[in-house]
């Protein structure tokens, strides 16, 4: 399966500082082979947001892996999502304790978006406001819906989405991990088509640059992912950096269907 993912997906990752903050709360991992891409956006500043968005990507890409893995000739048991659901929750758990026990963490938290592919299609989980989108035949579509106040307002009509742009309560969120003790992530499943580009990004990226002009950067280097990466990362910068920008590009090479495990295919016979 790894070498089959690492065929189909090709992963690049691109964090940066920004213009305005002292250091990166940011964290950001891919790995084709694993097919697992996470970013996650620390909060708390001096209460060490690096600590908790740090441990979040750290836990996640070692677990996930080996609850997916298959085991004894077997297919594995569990499906991305209940993978997905149960690591966030530990994730959740550990950065609470961590608080507890460190005065020096107290009150930190991160925002997650992951994505898992396997069996043709991408598993996305999220909680707070970094994004998840799909680049598809010319077309950008947002994933991931923002766990925010502003969220909030624009579907209840409250503001518009130009006006949220210019909103000083962008950062207020109404999920994230690490601040409650039971969080839920937003998690589904999307099928996956050759040549799709998947972004993940911290809200460093799109509070500067506005979608469209998101879009047109992978329109423009759709198979240059390393470039790409770069590209919006400047964007945000030359825009003001206000906060730290990362984003994840996952772009599909080729399909990657399970393979199945021959009682699987017997079955199929009969079907």
């Amino acid at each position: 399966m790894a070498a089959d993912l690492a065929r189909s997906l090709e992963i690049v990752t691109q964090t940066d500082a920004g213009r305005m903050r002292p250091h990166n709360e940011d964290a950001v991992f891919g790995d084709a082979g694993a097919g697992l891409a996470l970013l996650a956006d620390g909060m708390g500043g001096y209460n060490a947001g690096e600590v908790a968005s740090g441990l979040a990507a750290m836990m996640l890409r070692t677990a996930l892996p080996k609850a997916l893995a298959p085991g004894d000739g077997r297919d594995a048991d569990i499906s991305p999502g209940d993978a997905l659901n149960a690591e966030i929750g530990k994730i959740n758990g550990a950065i609470l304790r961590a608080a507890e026990s460190q005065p020096r963490y107290a009150g930190m938290g991160t925002t997650l978006v992951a994505a898992v592919f396997r069996d043709d299609a991408v598993t996305i989980a999220h909680v707070g406001d970094s994004r998840l989108y799909r680049w598809r035949n010319g077309e950008l579509k947002q994933l991931t819906r923002d766990h925010s106040v502003l969220q909030e307002q624009i579907d209840s009509g409250i503001i518009t989405i130009e006006q949220a742009r210019q909103s000083r309560n962008r950062n207020l969120l109404t999920r994230a991990l690490g601040v409650d003790p039971v969080v839920e992530a937003d998690i589904a499943d999307h099928p996956v088509s050759v040549g799709d580009v998947y972004l993940l990004c911290s809200d460093g990226l799109n509070d500067m640059v506005e979608d469209g002009e998101i879009a047109a950067t992978l329109a423009s280097l759709p198979e240059q992912l390393e470039t790409c990466a770069a590209q919006l990362v400047r964007l945000a910068n030359d825009y003001g950096g206000r906060d730290n920008v990362s984003v994840v590009l996952v772009r599909v090479r080729q399909a990657f269907p399970a393979r199945r495990s021959w009682w699987a295919r017997f079955l199929a016979w009969f079907k």
